[in-house]
This record gives structure tokens, sequence and C-alpha cells, in this order.
């Protein structure tokens, strides 16, 4: 098999962008991607992956996304295939483009993520997010329901739940990761949320389910990112630091651990575990999220991701800085763009390009994007490490 390498990464900026469609979003994505690909133009790619998870609910455009949203454009021309798994969607497009540079089959590829979810009715992306787990167990909806929070956010707060009985953590811990994580949005100009919060303002907003209040839950958000693959042969003679791909891993939840089966697969792969890598991205669509990974990718033990956070271990300047980006809860989470979009932020900090949250000396990178729930986990688990030659 090939060696793959990234040849360039890059992103719209992530908010609340009512109207903007699937195809300015993912233009934004494609121009910083290719900006940021010194050496490669859109001749030069061979396969596309398009990542999205709600479209066809909330903007009403099924089947064949991709092919729309590059209608018009010189890569229209390109063989693509749409991929829709959750919140992994662009996590798993990313794989997919991965695997056919490995294989030789293709020697560049684009995969993308994109996610339009706010809309004027604003029901519609919980509508959409029931989809993400088994409809056979919370039934269909009767016509003219409305939703008004997402069904994850009520699976998020019995994991919550779990953590605070089991493991001596309080409610405190879940508002200090949304205030780490805010913390670290300030310094990424394409985050969502970037105004700073205290613990206290935390604990005192509205309540979405207990014990997450708004600022714990990850927000509803537009935006695309964009991730450009070649052979490392390729990447050689580009204008771009060497980023080259260590592992790029799926699971399933079949054996209710999706995380801890996706990063050890990695690991393996790999040769390496968590605490040789400088820095991370995990998937905190929820606060308590965060903290059950410290320990599923093996930072921790099991219920001492709290300490870890109380510590400073997981914040900027830590040992083992987590969502530098902002992460779900500040970045945003616009679900088929959020895989792809982790892999932006670690790229970035590879190249030592990450500005005023720049990891000093930063080599080696991990990223896990969960997708959807089933028996009181994640659905699936990619995890990817980078590595910095």
């Amino acid at each position: 098999m090939k060696k793959v390498a990234i040849a360039g990464a890059g992103m719209s900026a992530f908010g609340r962008r009512t109207g903007a469609g699937l195809r300015a979003l993912s233009m934004e994505a494609l121009d910083a991607t290719f900006r940021s690909a010194r050496g490669l133009g859109f001749a030069d790619v061979e396969r596309i992956y398009v990542g999205n998870a709600i479209a066809g609910t909330v903007v009403q455009q099924t089947m064949i996304k991709g092919q729309v949203i590059f209608r018009n454009h010189p890569l229209g021309e390109v063989p693509l295939i749409n991929v829709e798994n959750a919140c992994a969607s662009s996590g798993s497009a990313f794989l997919l483009a991965v695997e056919a540079v490995a294989s030789g089959c293709v020697e560049v590829a684009l995969a993308l993520g994109v996610e339009q979810m706010s809309h004027t009715d604003r029901t519609r992306p919980f509508h959409a997010l029931r989809g993400s787990t088994d409809i056979d167990d919370i039934g269909e909806e009767t016509p003219g329901t409305e939703a008004t929070n997402s069904i994850l956010m009520e699976y998020y707060a019995g994991v919550a739940r779990s953590y605070l009985a089991d493991y001596g953590a309080s409610p405190e811990d879940f508002a200090r990761v949304a205030v780490k994580n805010r913390n670290h949005a300030m310094h990424n100009p394409l985050a969502f949320m970037r105004n700073p919060q205290t613990i206290e303002d935390v604990l005192a907003a509205r309540m979405i389910a207990d014990p997450l209040t708004l600022p714990m839950c990850s927000p509803i958000t537009d935006g695309a990112a964009a991730v450009l693959v070649c052979s490392e042969e390729r990447a050689r003679t580009l204008d771009v630091p060497m980023v080259v791909i260590r592992a790029c891993q799926n699971a399933s939840g079949a054996r209710n651990r999706p995380v801890f089966d996706s990063a050890n697969r990695a690991f393996e792969w790999a040769g390496l575990g968590a605490k040789d890598c400088d820095l991370f991205e995990l998937h905190d669509a929820a606060a308590p999220a965060e903290l059950t990974q410290y320990a599923d990718i093996g930072l921790c033990e099991a219920g001492q991701g709290h300490l870890l956070l109380r510590d400073g271990v997981t914040a900027a300047g830590g040992r083992y800085p987590v969502n530098l980006s902002g992460g779900l809860l500040s970045r945003g989470h616009p679900l088929g763009a959020t895989g792809c979009a982790q892999l932006h932020e670690i790229v970035t900090q590879l190249r030592g390009e990450a500005g005023e949250r720049q990891v000093d000396n930063a080599r080696i990178a991990m990223a896990v994007n969960g997708g959807g729930w089933l028996d009181n986990s994640y659905a699936l688990t990619i995890t990817t490490i980078l590595e910095r030659l």
C-alpha cells in the first residue's frame, strides 16, 4: 500500500448561516483547501467523497448532494461518492479518500464535509437528529409534532448522570469543559462561539437535559471543511509541510465501546499510543463526552477524566491539550463537516500555522470523530493520527 499525506486542508467560517446553502459553504472550504495545497489544482483531483448527514431533512436535498454542490464547477466532472454516516460523515469521507490513495487507485483525492443545520423552520434540525438513533426504539414522530431539542442531548445527559454517580465528579466539571473549549475558540477566527464564559455562566444557563445546560451542548451550526490527500511521493513535490497519515481506523458500536476500539486499532496501526500525541481533537458534542473519551483513548483510567481537566492537563499549555479549535462546543458542530474540521485543526497545528493557539513543536496529533447513538455509545467512530515529518 502507498503511504498517504495531507496536501491541504481548509474550512469555512462556522456559525448560524441560515440560507447560505450547501454549495456556498462548500466553496468557502474548497477555496481555503486549495490555497493551502500549494502545487495542486482542481485538475489533479481524481476522486471526491462528500460527507453530509441531514440535508435531506433540513434543506430537502437528497441523493446527489455532492453532484449538486459541484454543478458548474471544474470538479463537477470528477467521480464522486456521497457519504452519509451521521456526525462522522466527513470523517468517513476522509477515510475513504485515504484508502483510495493508499490502494493506488488514485493519486489525489478530496474529502469534503458540509452541513446546513439552521433553517427558518427551527424544528427541522431537531427532527433530523432523531434519525441518528434507532427509530424502531424511539418511534416515528406524529405528524405536526414540534421538536425543540436534540434527542442526542437526552442520551448525553444520561452519560453525564452516570459519570456523576460513579466517579465523584460534579456539574462544575462539565462546566469546566465548556469554559476550556471556549477559551480555546477565542483564538480561532473560524469558530462559531468566541465570547468568554465562566463556570458560573455555564451553570446558570438554561437547562437542556439535566444536568446539561446550554453551553455544555454543541450548538446548531452551519459550515464546511475539506481535506485534500495524496500519495507521500506526490506530496514531496509540493510546497507544503509534510504531514502524513499514520493511521485512520473506524469501529462500530456493536461492543458498546467504539471510541476505545477505533483508537486502539489506530494505535496498533501507527505503532504508538495517546501519550505520544502532542494534541487532540475529541468529539465533545456534549461536555461529558470529552471527559469519557480521555479514558477511552488511554490518557487516564476510567472516571479520572475530570481530574485531568481540573489539573489543566488538557487545556492550552497543558501536557495533552484537547480541542484547541474550540471543539464542537465552541467551534460548532455542523454534523457532516465536523470530521474534516477536526482534521483541519490538527493539520494547521502540525504545519505551525495556528497562531495564538499554536502548540510548540507539535509533531503528532489525533482526532476522534463519533457518529450517531446506539446502546449508550456512538454508533461508529473514526480515529485518525497524523504526523509532521
